[in-house]
């Protein structure tokens, strides 16, 4: 293999950057899902409610909410029409609606009920129920937006899709134009060649746009596969190239360039190969969730990962081959500073490490397992226009949060009964329905169609609970709940939907997820590292590190009594330890060897000596890229996902260098016991911890 890519490297390099240019192109194709809902099983009530609805019903569910300000009725008709007119609107609804147009045009508002006037007209101001169609909020919402101007308000969960999805356009490029320089900097700073980071870079970069290309295959992707894939694919993948082009440098000292590169191709094989399968169990784990968000952004980094682990072992070579005269032309001095005396102060505090992570670890676990989660995307609606529009319209019309009640026909009086039920719910302001709005004792033959319609399809009734919850938190789930219990003493079947209906549903799956995706990421990282290492403690010990990071950088919600977007704990958990586990197999693997010719400390000092900087530039760069993430974001759910990342690398950064080093002495004896072929050097005199 190696020979083929030194023979016909020119080949090599075009059919990549030919690649590279096909997946290109096919990126514009992906379409990108910004609607949480989508990503909920089938089988989730609430989802199934939604698919009842669109089958049987006519009319949407409104999913947007307009305020004009200061308008006559007539005007507000007018603009209900314009409204209409846009594409991908697919209703409008007002006061005429329901008291009908003519009635609404010849009736002084004086004379009418004001118990429903003032949900539609009040102070001069109309609100409007708008329902835009899924996949075209962007667009809907920018003529909505030209339509009424800067003082009306639009609110809604469309409102916040839009708002999503303007954020989502310029997310990656903010992100890269401050990540690449900085990525540039720290590796020039650890390499000894100007051109080198640049061939780094543009590796990795070919296989992401591989990736991004090839999302065509799937259709689509979410935005958070978007905005987070490239720039984490970009962090955990560098390592592999970096470890590579210095092993064609140490082989260039006495071979010949091509003959160089295949020698590093094969050394380099297993230990690339190796991290890559570490961090690809990690982002595997991610498909176990049932909440299709894992699944979208495991396989896309799984993907991504191993496109980048081909592309530095095959494109690579190729271009290092193409370029290496550039390469010495460009060579500089080595800036970084011997770190002797670093390692020989973390082996003096060893045992001070390892006892503050053992005070810490029950603590951080309790917390991060009592922090409390949000699932929605209030936070994303603050951050922009649509925060300050739903504000003013709560502030003139109160809150809305409806919930709707699907429930089979035909029993009208048990249809009452459940009203009448729902009706006393705290939280809940009213209930629409044939019933309450029509009567049950009126046929529904007599009936005018378009308002059956509204209520009644082939085979069920449709309840509409209006409530003054926000969108989720104790009280909106208690609520879900108590329409549910209600509605089962009435019904062996009902579906129940709405935002908070949908949330819960989220949250039920979530919790159930969390367990899975961490029990899986773990065991099977377990597993690669008991055959990488033949060892039945030394997993244990890689393990507990990480982990312990991953537990104290989760818990700072707890104990800052904030929220976290449950995206952020998800995904966290398993990437930081598929992409961080990697500092701990360095260490460890480098102590084994040294060991088998000094003793456990001179082994242990020597180790962090020579790869404290391999394993603090790759802590950087991922670290970096979370920080980034971070502060460029303008998505509340991504910027909450790169400090986590951010943290939690420095974190697990912290615990491989100062407190696995302990337990790796500490231990060894019982290492030694316990793993396969160690040949550890054996010295009587050394007994010190």
């Amino acid at each position: 293999m190696s020979g083929l890519v030194t023979r016909h490297k020119r080949i090599v390099f075009s059919v990549f950057l030919t690649l590279a240019l096909i997946s290109a192109v096919f990126t514009t194709l992906v379409s990108v899902n910004y609607d949480m809902v989508d990503y909920l099983p089938q089988d989730a009530q609430s989802t199934i409610a939604i698919s009842i609805m669109e089958e049987e019903f006519s009319g949407d569910v409104p999913n947007s909410r307009v305020m004009l300000m200061d308008v006559a009725i007539l005007e507000a008709l007018d603009y209900k029409k314009s409204i209409l007119a846009i594409p991908g609107v697919t209703s409008v609804s007002w006061l005429d609606d329901v008291l009908g147009k003519n009635i609404l045009l010849a009736t002084p508002l004086e004379f009418l009920d004001a118990s429903i006037t003032d949900n539609y007209y009040k102070n001069g101001n109309a609100l409007l129920s708008v329902s835009i169609e899924s996949g075209k909020e962007s667009a809907v919402m920018e003529s909505i937006y030209d339509l009424i101007g800067e003082n009306d308000a639009v609110a809604g969960d469309a409102a916040n899709a839009s708002a999503t999805q303007d954020m989502a356009v310029s997310e990656v490029l903010n992100a890269m134009i401050i990540l690449l320089p900085t990525i540039i900097i720290i590796l020039i700073l650890s390499t000894t060649s100007w051109i080198e980071p640049l061939l780094f870079l543009f590796t990795i970069g070919i296989a992401v746009i591989i990736n991004m290309g090839t999302n065509v295959f799937f259709g689509e992707i979410s935005f958070i596969t978007q905005t987070v894939s490239p720039i984490l694919q970009l962090a955990v993948s560098l390592d592999y190239a970096i470890f590579l082009l210095h092993s064609f440098n140490d082989y260039r000292e006495s071979h010949e360039p091509d003959k160089a590169m295949q020698l590093a191709m094969k050394r380099a094989l297993p230990t690339v190969a190796g991290s890559a399968a570490t961090t690809v169990i990690g982002f595997s784990a991610l498909m176990f969730m049932r909440f299709g968000i894992g699944s979208d952004l495991g396989i896309n980094l799984v993907k991504g990962v191993i496109l980048s682990f081909l592309s530095v072992m095959i494109f690579l070579p190729a271009l290092t081959l193409v370029s290496y005269k550039l390469i010495d032309k460009t060579q500089h001095k080595n800036f970084v500073p011997s770190f002797y005396r670093i390692g020989k102060g973390l082996m003096k505090a060893r045992v001070i490490f390892l006892i503050l992570a053992l005070i810490v670890v029950i603590p951080s676990f309790l917390a991060q397992s009592s922090t409390g989660f949000m699932y929605g995307m209030d936070g994303i609606a603050e951050s922009s226009r649509v925060g300050r529009d739903a504000a003013l319209i709560e502030g003139e019309f109160g809150k809305e949060n409806p919930l709707v009640l699907l429930v089979p026909k035909g029993n009208p009086g048990r249809e009452t009964e459940l009203c009448d039920e729902l009706s006393s719910i705290p939280n809940v302001t009213s209930v629409v329905s044939f019933v309450t709005a029509v009567g049950a004792e009126i046929p529904p033959q007599y009936v005018p169609e378009e308002a059956l319609n509204q209520f009644y399809s082939q085979n069920y009734s449709r309840i509409i609970l209006n409530t003054d919850n926000p969108e989720e938190g104790e009280q909106s789930f208690d609520t879900v709940l108590s329409v549910m219990d209600t509605a089962a003493l009435h019904y062996d079947t009902y579906y129940l939907t709405g935002q908070s209906a949908t949330l819960f549903d989220m949250k039920d799956v979530v919790e159930v997820d969390t367990g899975i995706v961490n029990l899986v990421a773990v065991l099977g990282i377990f597993v690669v590292l008991l055959i990488t290492f033949r060892s039945l403690t030394i997993p244990i010990f890689l393990v507990f590190s990480i982990e312990t990071a991953i537990w104290i950088n989760l818990s700072f919600g707890y104990f800052t009594d904030s929220t976290l977007s449950f995206i952020g704990y998800l995904i966290i958990s398993t990437v930081q330890l598929g992409a961080t586990v990697d500092y701990a197999i360095l260490l460890t693997n480098r102590y084994l060897i040294e060991r088998k010719i000094l003793p456990k400390n001179d082994a242990m000092l020597k180790t962090l000596s020579d790869n404290l900087v391999a394993i603090l530039v790759s802590a950087c760069i991922l670290a970096t890229a979370g920080f980034t993430l971070g502060a460029t974001s303008s998505n509340p759910i991504i910027s909450e996902l790169g400090i986590l990342l951010g943290r939690g690398t420095a974190l697990s950064f912290v615990m491989v260098v100062c407190v696995l080093p302990a337990l790796l002495v500490i231990f060894d004896k019982v290492i030694e016991k316990t793993t396969l072929k160690n040949d550890f050097y054996i010295d009587n005199t050394d007994n010190s911890i």
